[in-house]
């Protein structure tokens, strides 16, 4: 694909990490049910993978936040565009996100999460990216620390596209450089 600039996690390398992660996620919660919360669109892949992997009991729900757009960098402005359909309150929440960026739709959502009286609350993610933080966020697993740089693939989108890639890649710069 033209759009790679070079790969930065292959499959097996996210695979790998994701039962890792999974192992310790069932070490923490035991036997207790967790609700996994996805975060739509590109959290989807991280969550399905890393599903397989958890031995407690789960169940999922979902959620859409937006920040972005169809632009590169956050906009700081968030929206709730698809809500939970099932109540949190009393339950173990754990968050699957794809990346954390500059934290601030993360931040959001745990202050909106956290009114519903869930019994805990933490964060899984595949990617953090503390370069761009602007707001601090306790995030309880993290997949891999990545480079700010813009990342596609595994669920991460350019335009919509190149979610269904099954490792993450850098993008070259000139495909996003002049959409900014």
């Amino acid at each position: 694909m033209d759009i790679v600039e070079h790969i930065l996690l292959s499959e097996e390398t996210l695979q790998s990490r994701i039962r890792e992660l999974a192992a310790a996620v069932s070490r923490d919660y035991g036997d207790e049910t967790i609700a996994l919360i996805c975060i739509l669109k590109g959290g989807l892949m991280f969550l399905c993978d890393l599903a397989k992997h958890i031995t407690s009991p789960v169940t999922y729900d979902f959620m859409s936040v937006s920040s972005y757009g169809d632009a590169t960098q956050s906009s700081g402005v968030v929206r709730i565009t698809k809500d939970l359909e099932e109540s949190i309150e009393g339950k173990h929440v754990l968050i699957v996100e794809d990346i954390i960026d500059t934290g601030l739709t993360l931040s959001y959502l745990l202050k909106n999460l956290e009114s519903r009286n869930p019994a805990s609350l933490k964060i899984c993610t595949l990617l953090d990216k503390p370069a761009n933080r602007q707001v601090e966020i306790p995030v309880d697993y993290v997949g891999f620390e990545v480079p700010n740089e813009f990342l596609v693939g595994y669920g991460l989108d350019f335009k919509q596209l190149y979610r269904n890639i099954p490792y993450v890649f850098v993008a070259k710069s000139h495909y996003y450089q002049k959409d900014n």
